[in-house]
């Protein structure tokens, strides 16, 4: 590809072929070491503006998400204000203009202060938003959604819930499973996560809208989505690099491993893999979600829910899903880059990353371009290193 011929390119189409200038870009690292991947795409992060600067800036989290090889992400509506309204999105799309080094893509609100009580202004925001979503909150009431299904298919616009059922939380804060039994903490169950997903995918079913649903973490949800499938339903849905590593007995009683959804237990963590496998799981988020030191300092019961990972999301999937044979590099770019392009309908323009996949990093959050910190990886040594990340023909982050 124009005199590139040594670079590894993964997940470019066969008609692909790189611009000159991309070529000289890229002539620095034509080597056998490095490889060249698309943009990835992450369509679940939190850069908390406006309302919560304290915790992210769209400056610091874009920044963030390009040293991770991200180009484009989407943002999750619980703001302040919420983006339930044109005069409350202008507010985040002017903060984007200004400060995002990469594609930004926001929601909008379901419903009015995402309180699940009245349907927002979605036609209003239509033209400005990736889709609608309520994340933080499940829709508790049925109607509610059916009308927000309604209004989103005559829209074109997809639906991506966060599936809460609040009356089966019962205070919970961590899965309820061994660990929280060994050492007396409440538990969130499972069936909170699934029976929502499962009414959802019935509505879905009905009216025939798009539907994603995010941060799947139990093997019933993935049945139940798995089911869904097979019968035609229009739904994709994503996970999240931890829970595809981690579970509920690797915790600690600190912050850093505390997020919502829960970390499961192993069998769960083994039907997520068995998902991505089988392509009933289609794309991986991070659900980066940073706050400020003092809210996760305060143990697994009280601290924020939320935890940061868009600067190691691939090292962590090269690493763990990979390197083991679990998943093929080709795959892992698929559900980093391509499938939620496509099903996001968000274009790839000259957006790509170039990445040392033989280095060897320990997680040190310190070194962190978000402003969050809290990662149950701290420590660990993953494989993979980026080396560069350009956004429409624009360097946006380079060793």
């Amino acid at each position: 590809m124009n005199g590139i011929s040594k670079l590894k390119k993964i997940g470019f189409s066969c008609g692909d072929s790189f611009s000159s200038s991309m070529a000289e870009v890229l002539a620095p690292y034509d080597s056998s070491e490095y490889a060249v991947f698309p943009g990835f795409c992450d369509v679940h992060v939190h850069f908390r503006e406006p309302g919560f600067s304290y915790k992210e800036t769209i400056a610091t989290g874009s920044r963030a998400a390009a040293r991770g090889g991200f180009t484009a992400v989407c943002t999750m509506p619980n703001l302040n204000p919420v983006p339930d309204s044109v005069e409350h999105l202008g507010l985040q799309l002017q903060m984007i203009e200004d400060q995002a080094c990469i594609h930004v893509y926001p929601y909008g609100a379901i419903t009015v202060g995402e309180k699940g009580e009245v349907l927002a202004d979605l036609e209003g925001m239509a033209p400005n938003v990736i889709g609608f979503s309520d994340d933080g909150r499940g829709v508790q009431s049925d109607d509610m959604m059916r009308q927000a299904m309604l209004r989103a298919k005559a829209l074109g616009k997809m639906i991506v819930a966060h599936c809460e059922v609040n009356e089966l939380l019962r205070g919970g804060y961590i899965h309820d499973g061994e660990y929280a039994k060994l050492h007396g903490h409440r538990g969130i169950c499972s069936e909170s996560e699934w029976v929502q997903i499962d009414r959802d995918l019935k509505l879905v079913e009905e009216i025939g809208c798009k539907y994603h649903v995010c941060h799947i973490s139990t093997k019933e949800s993935v049945e139940v989505i798995r089911r869904a499938k097979a019968r035609g339903v229009d739904v994709t849905c994503e996970t999240g690099p931890h829970y595809l590593v981690l579970t509920d007995m690797d915790l600690q009683e600190d912050g850093r491993f505390k997020m919502n959804p829960p970390l499961r237990s192993e069998s769960d963590r083994q039907a997520l893999i068995a998902g991505i496998v089988d392509g009933t799981i289609d794309m991986i988020a991070t659900d980066h979600a940073p706050h400020s030191a003092e809210e996760k300092g305060r143990g697994l019961e009280k601290s924020a829910f939320g935890i940061v990972g868009i600067e190691i999301s691939f090292q962590t999937m090269y690493t763990h899903l990979v390197k083991p044979g679990i998943i093929t590099l080709e795959k892992l770019i698929d559900l980093m880059a391509i499938a939620p392009r496509k099903r996001f309908d968000i274009p790839l323009g000259e957006d790509y990353t170039v990445w040392d996949l033989e280095a060897l990093e320990t997680v040190d959050p310190d070194k962190f371009l978000s402003m969050g910190k809290a990662t149950p990886f701290a420590g660990h040594t993953l494989q993979g290193k980026c080396m560069l990340t350009v956004c429409d023909g624009k360097i946006v982050y380079q060793v």
